[in-house]
């Protein structure tokens, strides 16, 4: 089974030329954003964000006009990284829902990173649902692709795939939320993983 081509991907902030064109320093002043945003950057300025990089105010704004377009093109970078990788762990000779397990646990990658004060953060920041929600609907397209591989398969019954996919795909995202995290006895990883295992399992019964 391998990785659907047929589900279009979210168009990325940051295009393949422009990616090019970027200098060594500018990727290696994206790179330090990245784990920087993750304690929080509500309270930066840009000054401040330039001076704890290390790199002038003209680099940063060479990148993006203000600070809250630099924490979308960090989260857009992050989620199509991992996306990438997710895609990549999908073998050709694999069966639909062993893709769709380990595309999922791939996935959930990017809620292992998630940290309070970033995802506090991210919710001052208004742009950010709706780019996250389009890196969320493409996992769940992916998602119910493979699902639906599986019930043409006769792997499981003729379920509504578009109903458990989605199910499936927001597993992440809904328990990395800072109040549903601190009641979970794991962490929000191994938690969508082990509710994903289950639901798997119940549809082969």
């Amino acid at each position: 089974m391998s990785a659907p081509a047929t589900v279009e991907r979210p168009r990325a902030l940051l295009d393949r030329d422009r990616e090019e064109q970027l200098t060594e320093r500018q990727r290696e002043v994206l790179r330090q954003l990245d784990a920087m945003f993750r304690e929080g950057f509500a309270d930066l300025t840009m000054a401040e964000i330039a001076a704890r990089a290390g790199c002038s105010l003209r680099t940063l704004y060479a990148l993006a006009p203000s600070r809250d377009e630099l924490v979308l093109m960090v989260v857009d970078r992050r989620l199509w990284r991992i996306g990438g990788d997710a895609q990549r762990v999908i073998a050709a000779d694999m069966a639909p829902l062993d893709a769709v397990r380990r595309y999922l646990r791939a996935a959930h990658v990017a809620v292992a990173r998630a940290t309070d004060a970033w995802s506090r953060d991210l919710a001052t920041v208004p742009a950010v649902k709706a780019l996250v929600d389009r890196h969320n609907q493409y996992l769940v397209d992916v998602t119910r692709t493979l699902l639906d591989a599986a019930v043409a398969r006769g792997d499981i019954a003729d379920v509504d795939t578009a109903a458990v996919a989605r199910v499936l795909a927001g597993l992440g995202r809904s328990l990395a939320d800072p109040h549903v995290a601190r009641t979970l006895r794991s962490t929000p990883r191994q938690a969508a993983d082990e509710v994903v295992d289950m639901l798997l399992a119940g549809l082969t019964r």
